[in-house]
């Protein structure tokens, strides 16, 4: 399975509600995307087959390392991207919407300088 945007969107999902709750479940991953419990079950087993999630006895999941990896990569970006353009004076809801659109397109070279003008920029302000 590659690594699609709609993979790391689960990604990042898993790791958001993993810091807000113990326990994540699918039901949970649904919630949270709004998707039916098909949709996601589909996803899940697809990730789990590929190493990047796990599922135990009581249908907790958890991220793999290579899952984790890729879930805290994407999460950066959001996070980088979004207080970027509220620093650039983008409306909150406006900017985190922007964010989730290109977190996913953007090159590690782009992503990279555009972070370390966020940063500077940031120590300015």
């Amino acid at each position: 399975m590659a690594i699609t945007e709609a993979v790391e969107n689960y990604l990042e999902t898993i790791l958001i509600l993993s810091k807000a709750q113990p326990d994540v479940h699918a039901i949970d991953i649904c919630s949270y995307l709004g998707y039916s419990r098909p949709t996601v079950s589909i996803i899940l087993k697809k990730m789990k087959d590929e190493g990047l999630v796990f599922v135990n006895s009581d249908n907790h999941i958890t991220l793999s390392a290579e899952g984790k990896e890729v879930a805290e990569r994407i999460y950066d970006r959001h996070n980088t991207l979004s207080a970027f353009f509220i620093l650039l004076g983008v409306k909150k809801d406006q900017a985190l919407e922007d964010a989730c659109k290109i977190e996913h397109d953007l090159s590690d070279e782009t992503y990279s300088l555009l972070k370390q003008h966020y940063l500077k920029l940031a120590e300015e302000a």
